[in-house]
């Protein structure tokens, strides 16, 4: 850990961005703090002015910090959605986005020169913050107050809306309370002490699987919306009012459309691959163009910043707005979520049904596969190997290995296998017209896959 931040350190030097200063922000998994105090002992060792925080703090929250400070970068200490197992150390570029593919490369070949010469600098954390190079910074102030600037906070806070959130034992606890206190509006908050080993959810991901108390919650509770957001809070779950999941894909369309019809904005709309297909109707209807890109906002941010997209999105549910920076924000996207339905004065399930009437009716799943490592090469090539002419009875117009594997069909249900980027496991996404048709090309995944 201290040898990536070295190589930041290193990377901030090279680049002129080190007098700029450096953000270390963390979230609530097991050690967080710890790490993120040695990422600062080893910024500060190289002279560099670190901004710790002082608590856990949403990804977003950091992410935003960077543009307000105008700071060199940001290192985070999160696992974001992953298993309680594991941590991570995610670093931000100077605008605040995360890290494009070139920052990534250069960082690893600091690493590199570091693993070789064994050379890192580090002060201890007192010594840093007596000498002014290490100071405690609260982002809280500065993102709250961009917040009130994108959206109208009274009018949500006199909706009278009951509203359930469920931070998932993450670094979101507190913010929405925080936000949306002090009108007739109604939060309940659930999940929102820290406990590293995410209690009832095999990880802290906003996915319908991990969040069966949240559903439970929203129907005991007679609830107008239950939202989530994951372990470092740019992601975004959404439980209607009857106690049923919104898909992230159903999500993302509802969001462009808030912001194409309700906020009446035009500007591209940047998806990853494995995003939904009715954004392109939304496309095609409000005449905006739509671009694809791999998965990860990686790739997703180079394009809103090129484009000046007005929403860039993923089927994990990390969504960015312009006007606010090209990064996910769950916090974000679950108030735009609740000021679409304070302004069309629509349930969560009306809403998906006024989209279908526009676009038509999409369903959408994924699955998860572990594997073992030494079968990576069978699947690949196996997937490789497979041209099937029609699948689920339908003809399979296009193959395509842009990201992974994908089948379009003719009626442009499409079935996508690809890797995960973080995990030892493999991913099968579907979407179609119908939640049995959905099912049955997952089956036709694992057929193709081999398992």
């Amino acid at each position: 850990m201290r040898i990536c931040a070295q190589a930041v350190a290193d990377h901030l030097k090279q680049t002129g961005l080190a007098s700029r200063g450096l953000i270390v922000g963390y979230d609530t998994r097991f050690a967080s703090e710890d790490f993120a105090q040695a990422a600062a002992e080893v910024a500060s060792g190289n002279g560099i002015k670190v901004y710790l925080c002082p608590g856990a703090t949403p990804t977003p929250v950091v992410s935003y910090g960077v543009q307000a400070k105008k700071a060199g970068g940001a290192i985070i200490i999160t696992a974001s959605h992953n298993p309680p197992q594991w941590n991570g150390f995610k670093y931000k570029s100077e605008i605040g986005a995360s890290a494009p593919t070139e920052v990534i490369a250069a960082l690893e070949k600091h690493i590199a020169q570091i693993l070789a010469t064994g050379e890192m600098n580090q002060i201890p954390l007192a010594l840093a913050l007596k000498q002014g190079l290490a100071e405690y910074t609260d982002l809280a102030p500065v993102y709250l107050k961009q917040i009130n600037r994108l959206i109208d906070l009274g009018e949500l806070r006199k909706a009278k809306l009951k509203i359930v959130v469920d931070t998932m034992y993450g670094a979101a606890a507190g913010y929405f309370k925080m936000l949306l206190a002090g009108g007739s509006s109604q939060l309940i908050e659930i999940n929102s002490e820290r406990n590293p080993i995410f209690p009832g959810m095999k990880q802290p991901e906003p996915i319908a699987a991990n969040l069966a108390k949240l559903k439970a919650k929203v129907k005991k509770e007679k609830a107008s919306v239950g939202i989530a957001t994951d372990g470092d809070a740019d992601r975004l779950g959404i439980i209607d009012e009857k106690g049923n999941f919104l898909t992230q894909l159903q999500v993302f369309a509802l969001l462009a459309l808030y912001m194409l019809e309700v906020r009446g904005e035009r500007g591209a709309i940047v998806k990853t691959i494995t995003a939904t297909s009715m954004l392109y109707r939304l496309g095609e209807i409000f005449n905006v163009p739509v671009y694809e890109t791999s998965v990860g906002f990686k790739y997703i941010s180079p394009k809103m910043l090129e484009e000046d997209a007005l929403i860039g999105g993923e089927e994990s549910g990390g969504y960015g707005f312009r006007g606010h920076m090209p990064e996910r924000d769950g916090i974000l996207a679950g108030l735009y979520f609740l000021d679409l339905m304070v302004k069309t004065g629509k349930t969560p399930s009306q809403l998906l049904e006024h989209l279908f009437s526009k676009v038509g009716p999409h369903h959408y799943q994924r699955v998860d596969i572990e594997f073992p490592e030494e079968e990576r090469q069978k699947i690949t090539s196996r997937l490789k190997d497979s041209s099937p002419q029609s699948l689920d009875g339908v003809k399979v117009v296009k193959k395509d290995t842009f990201d992974g594997f994908r089948f379009t069909l003719a009626d442009t249900t499409w079935l996508l296998i690809r890797f995960s980027g973080t995990e030892p496991l493999f991913r099968i996404y579907a979407e179609s017209d119908s939640p049995a048709r959905v099912e049955r090309l997952l089956e036709l995944g694992k057929e193709l896959a081999g398992v």
